[in-house]
């Protein structure tokens, strides 16, 4: 089996789900690594390592859709710990965020009955008047669903109001696992709940010119065969963006965290960085036409990304300024462009800032790492 796989890979073949399956439950992970590099510098020839500068804001907590794993969602709107900030109160935060230099705008929020369509498309009508220099790179496929729900429009027609208003990007959050056993564990109640709707969501956002990341959040109740289902499900979305003029960027798989989730009473123990490493070199290797994988100094720390990074991982992610719902699940992690470089030149790359689209912007020379304070990061 694995003789195939390397066979397939050189000649830049694509992998079955089996061969796919295969290589996550039974092959060696250090085999894994030379086949997941040679994806990555096919579609990334250059040994450079990009990041983004970038921030997380939310623009409310209140949210019906009781996802068990989450803990940054209050489903009272009266509770003294919910919030639903106005547009002009947003617009401030992101003014705050493009002074610190930020160029994307990462904003995700609960699913809130009470926020009409128009707060959405004055969120990003505004960023673009008041910052051109910032990406809005907003919403999820769960908050464009409830943007359909609330105003009785289209998935097509919400989109288009969207890009009217001058969103061209969309992130992925939402999908978790994309299979109907798993997701209706984890996400019991509609809009989250259905496969179809991540799908559509993102398919119409494709057929209007969106550029979208796809994303995994792992280490739960799945099986390896829903990752790869999952896996799966991505790479089909993607061949049929081929023919219009959108697509996915990149795909970030993360592994779920368990503090004050009500997940955590059925999930004992988090997943390790052997895992995280494994789905980073599968992920590259089985998504064979998606440009770009994200490794995580985020969600799975510093080291596990530099080791990500030499197993098919050719992006590093954003400086993430501010970011609450890791955070409610008790992981806090925070780093500055200045970290970053230092992160990525001490695993051997060249660091590289990019836009949300992923072309670059800057190139810097690799730094040579000050051994002290590489020691006081381990």
């Amino acid at each position: 089996m694995l003789d195939t796989i390397r066979q397939k890979v050189e000649s830049g073949r694509r992998i079955t789900p089996e061969e796919a399956l295969y290589l996550m439950k039974e092959a060696d992970l250090l085999d894994l690594a030379p086949l997941a590099n040679r994806w990555r510098y096919r579609h990334n020839p250059d040994p450079v390592v990009t990041f983004v500068v970038d921030t997380n804001l939310n623009y409310t907590n209140v949210c019906d859709a009781y996802c068990t794993f989450c803990a940054f969602y209050r489903p009272d709107p009266t509770d003294p710990s919910a919030y639903a900030y106005t547009v002009d109160q947003m617009l401030e935060k992101i003014g705050r965020s493009a002074a610190k230099g930020v160029t994307t705008v990462l904003l995700q929020g609960g699913l809130n009955d009470a926020l009409p369509l128009s707060y959405y498309v004055d969120l990003v009508r505004g960023t673009r008047e008041k910052y051109p220099q910032v990406t809005p790179h907003y919403f999820s496929a769960p908050e464009i669903m409830k943007m359909c729900q609330v105003s009785g429009q289209s998935i097509r027609g919400v989109i288009a109001a969207l890009r009217e208003a001058g969103q061209r990007t969309m992130p992925g959050g939402g999908s978790e696992i994309l299979t109907e056993r798993v997701k209706k564990q984890v996400s019991p109640l509609t809009p989250k709940a259905r496969v179809e709707d991540w799908t559509e969501v993102h398919r119409e956002a494709h057929r209007q010119g969106w550029k979208t990341t796809a994303t995994m959040m792992y280490g739960h109740v799945e099986t390896d065969e829903d990752i790869v289902e999952s896996l799966g499900h991505i790479r089909s979305v993607q061949d049929g963006a081929k023919d219009t003029p959108g697509g996915f960027t990149a795909f970030i798989p993360w592994s779920y965290k368990r503090s004050n989730t009500a997940l955590a009473r059925k999930v004992k123990e988090e997943a390790g960085p052997n895992k995280y490493v494994r789905i980073i070199a599968l992920s590259r290797i089985f998504l064979d036409n998606v440009p770009h994988i994200q490794a995580s100094w985020f969600s799975e720390g510093r080291k596990t990304g530099q080791v990500a990074l030499h197993f098919g991982a050719d992006d590093f992610g954003g400086t993430l300024f501010d970011e609450n719902v890791m955070l409610a699940a008790g992981f806090y992690n925070r780093t500055t462009v200045d970290e970053i470089r230092a992160v990525i030149s001490e695993a051997g790359f060249a660091p590289a800032q990019r836009t949300t689209e992923y072309d670059i912007v800057e190139r810097f020379a690799r730094e040579l790492p000050d051994l002290a304070q590489v020691a006081v990061r381990a």
